[in-house]
């Protein structure tokens, strides 16, 4: 399957830059959960900055997860990507009417997603505790609190532009974003030269609209720097789900639980979060099955 993901390196090794075009992404997102406008813009740039964040995890058992709760009317939204290249997430409220458009036309992400909370990232990486921090929401626009998460809690200088770009019908036009960050030794020249070059590159989804494409980021982000492709990826919006899986969990629960769920109703229906699909279970069958 076509690539659409893409990493490179600048010459001299001190700027790292990864870019998506997450298009294919949110638009299984939308058909999933059915999600309004403003929400498919929020959970489709976190779901594209998870990605993003996610790019650079090292084991395919290795995974990222961004929980951002501003206390807007979107609810809580979460992203997980996964080191074998797949990313999956959820908003509480799918569906929030009734928010009107910025002063330049566009959704309005941050009234959605609020400012009154926190962006956690937590990385497992297969050790003894997960890896977590978290920041107060700068914006609720989410790049600028990725870039945010990056400055206080890495202290890594970082640029994190993202775009989901909407149809009249709710379906996806275009999404993507790149992250970029600067590594220690740095000049003044290079960050001068460095700004220039991210001021002077267009709204990521209007790029990939006339027919950009994720090498043309890099391209942009690192003129004059001779960047050098690192590897080129696939991401797929998967959700991991299973019936067996759930029923380990059901199994984890403990036989008292389980028996005290059965008095009320011989099944149980679990939902997944993230793909939406409903599993009847059989409580004496999962009773069955403990020790």
């Amino acid at each position: 399957m076509k690539k659409n993901m893409v990493r490179a390196i600048s010459e001299n090794g001190g700027i790292v830059v990864c870019a998506i075009d997450s298009t294919e992404i949110v638009s299984e997102m939308e058909r999933v959960h059915q999600t309004s406008a403003v929400v498919s813009a929020a959970l489709g740039r976190l779901l594209t900055g998870a990605a993003l964040m996610g790019s650079w995890l090292k084991n395919e058992q290795d995974s990222l997860t961004l929980r951002v709760n501003g206390e807007g009317p979107a609810g809580t939204l979460l992203a997980v990507a996964e080191g074998d290249g797949s990313v999956r997430g959820y908003a509480t409220r799918p569906v929030v009417e009734g928010i009107p458009l910025r002063a330049d036309g566009k959704l309005d992400v941050g009234a959605a997603v609020g400012t009154n909370g926190f962006l956690a990232v937590t990385r497992d990486l297969g050790l003894n505790e997960p890896y977590m921090g978290q920041v107060p929401l700068v914006s609720g626009e989410i790049a600028e609190d990725i870039t945010s998460y990056y400055a206080t809690s890495e202290q890594t200088p970082t640029v994190c532009a993202l775009g989901v770009l909407v149809n009249e019908d709710l379906t996806i036009r275009k999404a993507g974003g790149f992250l970029l960050q600067l590594l220690p030794g740095a000049t003044e020249e290079e960050i001068t030269a460095l700004e220039k070059n991210i001021a002077a590159i267009p709204p990521i989804t209007k790029l990939l609209e006339d027919g950009g494409t994720v090498y043309d980021m890099v391209e942009l982000a690192l003129a004059g720097f001779n960047p050098n492709i690192l590897d080129e990826s696939r991401v797929d919006y998967t959700c991991h789900c299973s019936r067996e899986r759930v029923e380990n969990i059901l199994v984890g629960l403990g036989r008292a639980e389980v028996e005290e769920m059965l008095q009320e109703k011989p099944t149980a229906v679990v939902e997944c979060h993230f793909c939406d699909k409903r599993y009847e279970m059989d409580l004496q069958d999962i009773l069955s099955k403990m020790k």
